[in-house]
């Protein structure tokens, strides 16, 4: 059985893969996460997953590589992490009284599979107060958080309700990726 990486940083999605009680490492690379919003979002953000996947792959030509990446989409404006607090400020303002799409794209590549795709959950959030937003922003939970908020922290009182997978929020859709991991036999 070929070694299994997940091509990420991310302390949540560490956790979540090894909640599929997979053997795996980790490794991750720098790549350009823009977005050409003149083409189609779930292809951007396949692409961007690809491209996280590949970076590991590229090293680790005998191993299979996951690669994912989560985006908030808030009335067809895409909401990354924040750049700072006023960032943040902004980003969970407009997502107050509101529902938003949160969409993790994931991609599996090795030399015999290249597989990408995306699980989207919409969710909904309570209308928070500035002295809400303002107090959430100090705790720090929503650094490096797409949206500038994570549902399995702090945040996680703000939200009045979840339509989809819960685990794609998180930014790892476990149910699917066990699926895909099922059907080419890694599992």
């Amino acid at each position: 059985m070929a070694k299994i990486i997940l091509a990420s940083k991310s302390p949540r999605r560490k956790e979540l893969l090894g909640n599929l009680g997979v053997n795996f490492s980790i490794d991750s690379c720098d790549v350009d996460e823009t977005i050409d919003f003149n083409n189609d979002l779930h292809s951007e953000l396949k692409l961007l997953a690809y491209k996280k996947a590949k970076a590991v792959f590229d090293n680790n030509k005998d191993s299979i590589v996951i690669g994912s990446d989560t985006v908030v989409v808030l009335n067809d404006e895409v909401l990354g992490k924040p750049i700072n607090d006023e960032d943040a400020y902004n980003m969970l303002s407009k997502l107050s009284n509101n529902q938003h799409l949160v969409i993790s794209s994931v991609c599996i590549l090795s030399n015999e599979i290249n597989d990408c795709f995306v699980s989207i959950t919409k969710v909904v959030f309570d209308k928070l107060s500035d002295e809400e937003i303002n107090e959430y922003i100090a705790t720090k939970d929503c650094n490096d958080k797409a949206g500038s908020y994570g549902i399995q922290g702090i945040g996680a009182k703000f939200i009045k309700g979840i339509e989809g997978d819960y685990y794609t929020v998180m930014g790892l859709p476990l149910n699917a990726l066990y699926q895909k991991l099922k059907e080419y036999k890694i599992i």
